[in-house]
């Protein structure tokens, strides 16, 4: 993974979770989960509401996430096992709003960090700045301890910041519902109501840009 520049990665055992499957249908009992940081500069940028640069640097991200998905994958393969990419930031289900499965699912099970009340995964190293990369795979891999906790305190920063008042402050466990962080159609909405011009809504980045762990990211860097 240093060889493609991947510095904060894990691997996950989802054994007890239903993954996508293959051509067959058959499902994964692993994954490569890694993250990559977002500009701080942009990140920082976005705590009024998202703008081209925040839009610019998404898309970036995400095409490198999905070149890197792809690689991956195929490297798996050519040693005779079986992988899949999982797309960033595709929705597959309109209707429930998700794609076919969390990224942050895969990354709290790799060890890399917890979701915060913004529904976001928060690492030590980046804060929420980042995007997540994940590769389902059966080859058998050594998994990083799965984060059980989150470290956010009383901090409600994010849910304070949210100007449609979709995060409902809820403090994440594993196997929380999404619903009790987040109404992910008031979300949605809001998206689509005011930042339509930013990937057709679906770029906001208010709550991850106030966030503590990505400010400490400014600080530590000297930006």
């Amino acid at each position: 993974m240093a060889a493609r520049k991947i510095s904060l990665w894990g691997a996950a055992d989802l054994c007890e979770f239903p993954t996508p499957g293959d051509a067959a249908g058959q499902g994964f009992s692993f994954a490569l989960s890694w993250a990559l940081p977002v500009n701080p500069r942009i990140m920082a940028g976005v705590q009024d509401g998202p703008n081209q640069a925040y839009a610019d640097e998404y898309t970036r991200v995400n095409n490198r996430l999905n070149e890197l998905a792809a690689m991956l994958a195929g490297e798996i393969t050519g040693r005779g096992f079986r992988a899949r990419p999982l797309a960033a930031s595709e929705r597959t289900d309109r209707v429930n709003i998700r794609g076919e499965f969390p990224h942050k699912t895969a990354a709290t099970r790799a060890g890399l960090g917890w979701i915060g009340r913004h529904c976001q995964l928060i690492t030590r190293r980046f804060g929420s700045w980042i995007r997540l990369g994940t590769v389902f795979t059966d080859m058998v891999l050594p998994c990083g301890p799965p984060v059980e906790r989150h470290f956010c305190g009383r901090c409600t920063r994010c849910v304070d910041a949210c100007p449609t008042g979709a995060l409902r402050g809820s403090a994440w466990y594993p196997g929380l519902p999404r619903a009790e962080i987040l109404d992910v159609r008031a979300c949605d909405r809001w998206k689509k109501e005011q930042y339509f011009q930013f990937h057709k809504g679906h770029n906001c980045g208010i709550c991850s840009a106030v966030c503590p762990y990505g400010l400490k990211v400014l600080k530590r860097d000297g930006i």
